[in-house]
């Protein structure tokens, strides 16, 4: 039965995972779980252009490389990088007001997001979703059919990175392998609402 209450642990939820392995698809399964107010999306800074549908503020704030650069250097994200050709980045500001305001911060970064978070310093819990295989993956990528070959196989190289940071000990709080979506969210809902430590 899911959890009626917020989760106890507000600490920021950093999510991370190879594209293509269903972190979207887990994520909008839990903030579809509450009433709206447990969670906030960590709107991401980016100098890539909107694909179709993408609206400025809500999948992203799309900037300009000047822009973003201007912030990077002024300390405004608590962690960027360069994928794909494009820059990403998370606003410290929007993480301290959500955090102030009692949600849980969900992250959903790459694996040099993830490095830099760490290095901060800001208590965080880090999840990694994984896939059931490096040639499933491959396939899901594939089957989207929004991507050139040479984009789908930039994102498999990357994936494989990522997968080998995954094996190293204490870097995830959780490791989901992401076969069956239900079992998937399940371990993920589990995990979210747990217990908070005691302090």
């Amino acid at each position: 039965m899911a959890p009626t209450s917020p989760p106890t642990d507000r600490r920021p939820l950093v999510i991370s995972g190879p594209s293509g392995v269903g972190k979207g698809t887990l994520l909008k399964r839990l903030f579809a779980h509450g009433s709206g107010d447990e969670f906030a999306f960590s709107v991401s800074h980016t100098t890539r252009a909107p694909r179709p549908g993408e609206r400025d503020g809500v999948e992203y704030h799309f900037v300009s490389g000047d822009d973003f650069e201007a912030l990077a250097g002024a300390g405004g994200f608590v962690e960027h990088a360069r994928f794909g050709g494009n820059r990403y980045g998370t606003s410290r500001r929007a993480l301290d007001e959500q955090t102030a305001r009692g949600r849980v911060v969900v992250l959903d970064i790459e694996m040099e997001g993830v490095k830099q978070i760490k290095s901060s310093g800001i208590p965080a819990r880090y999840v990694f979703v994984a896939p059931p295989s490096e040639e499933e993956l491959e396939r899901r990528l594939r089957g989207r059919g929004t991507e050139s070959a040479e984009s789908v196989q930039r994102r498999l190289d990357q994936a494989k990175l990522e997968l080998e940071y995954a094996k190293t000990p204490g870097v995830h709080d959780k490791v989901i392998v992401n076969d069956d979506l239900e079992t998937a969210y399940k371990e993920l809902e589990d995990f979210v609402y747990a217990p908070a430590p005691s302090s």
